[in-house]
């Protein structure tokens, strides 16, 4: 086993436009109350965990205790009753620690609390929820698969209705939390084609998770396939209220919208780290910091990032009045991820050979991004849905 990295966490955050002052109580209470939690319980073992490449599964419970498992839920469903603003500032704050552990909460919640919310009866609600919401329960999200990642609707996990039950065959891949949720919310086709939504428990007969190994990225983030074999699913399982693409597509843009604030945390918890070390590592007889190309870097970076914040904070205000577009969340996800890439990207410049050991957690949170550049819609895809937003041309196919 590797030796622990006690990594010492004094990060106070930057705010560099004074956006605290648009924000609430509740607000910067979850925020404060998040980030002790990080520094706690995370920053001392996470790059540990990340070289073994093992999930620390006991933060499921301390993320529900949190409330990081949807957080803009209604309380009476295992929510935590907040807007979309906090939820987004809580998910900022995981990501600064890790983006595995922000995955393992906007999973929770985005994935499979808000659609089982949204489209499930009101027994299903009932029984997965709270459960969900306090952390008895880890669930996950089937729409991808092996040969459809961009393109769902090209899905070929599908049912078929066999009476009072329906007969459930196909496989799901890149599907986090998938071999330790106790339940999966999956998407497949009927027999006339129409993209149905349920809730499949894990010892259902015929049903496996195996994980997926040899990750370089989110390696703190347990990650898995769904397979299904002639698994009978009850209709009672299946959601009421929902047929076709919109069912998943909008778990899809809640997701997004919560990996729009984390990505900041990323960039945020790079920037601090070579911020610091430039005040303090000396060349030529004085801080790095006081060089014109380093200045550069930390100007440029500390930019990009207040630019986000700020697109973010917007996004979270027109969320809270039901005004967010998809296309909107697309813009923002797309940017604030690409922007703190670039940033973890500078910051490993700015420490040198340092940036590449674990002592510093930089280039864990590039080889995250990576992924989180990749996952719930490409960059490139979200390129061309606000391509499409503007032209009203469909540039997919």
């Amino acid at each position: 086993m590797a030796s622990v990295n006690q990594r010492v966490d004094n990060y106070e955050g930057h705010d560099y436009y004074n956006l605290d002052e648009l924000l609430n109580e509740d607000h910067l209470l979850a925020r404060q109350a998040v980030r002790d939690w990080v520094k706690k319980e995370v920053t001392p073992i996470i790059e540990d965990y990340s070289d073994r490449h093992v999930c620390p599964k006991h933060l499921f419970k301390g993320l529900a205790e949190i409330g990081a498992f949807g957080p803009s839920l209604p309380t009476e469903y295992g929510g935590g009753g907040m807007d979309e603003i906090a939820y987004g500032i809580i998910m900022q704050e995981l990501e600064r620690g890790d983006s595995g552990v922000r995955s393992m909460a906007s999973v929770q919640g985005s994935l499979v609390m808000y659609p089982i919310y949204r489209f499930a009866s009101e027994e299903q609600k009932r029984k997965y929820l709270p459960k969900l919401g306090n952390g008895d329960f880890i669930g996950c999200f089937g729409l991808t698969e092996p040969d459809h990642g961009s393109n769902p609707a090209g899905m070929i996990t599908n049912v078929v209705d066999d009476g009072d039950s329906y007969i459930l065959n196909g496989a799901k891949m890149w599907i986090t939390n998938s071999p330790v949720a106790d339940l999966a919310v999956v998407w497949a086709k009927n027999e006339e084609g129409e993209i149905l939504g349920m809730v499949v428990e894990k010892d259902a007969k015929g049903f496996s998770a195996p994980e997926i190994h040899g990750k370089w990225s989110l390696r703190a983030s347990i990650t898995g396939e769904l397979v299904f074999e002639d698994v009978r699913v009850p209709k009672s399982q299946v959601f009421p209220s929902v047929k076709g693409l919109k069912g998943p597509l909008s778990c899809l843009s809640k997701a997004r919208y919560g990996i729009a604030w984390g990505a900041i945390g990323a960039a945020l918890d790079c920037y601090d780290v070579a911020l610091k070390y430039s005040q303090q590592r000396e060349q030529f007889g004085r801080p790095i910091g006081a060089f014109q190309l380093t200045q550069k870097k930390l100007a440029e970076m500390i930019t990009e990032i207040t630019k986000a914040q700020l697109l973010a904070w917007r996004l979270g205000s027109m969320a809270n009045i039901g005004k967010a577009s998809p296309a909107q969340i697309s813009m923002a996800k797309r940017n604030n991820v690409h922007m703190a890439l670039t940033v973890a990207r500078e910051a490993r410049q700015i420490l040198g050979g340092m940036g590449i050991t674990n002592e510093y957690p930089i280039m864990r949170h590039m080889m995250n991004l990576e992924t989180v550049l990749t996952y719930e819609g490409t960059h490139d895809i979200h390129l061309l849905i606000t391509g499409m937003d503007v032209t009203g041309f469909n540039a997919f196919g």
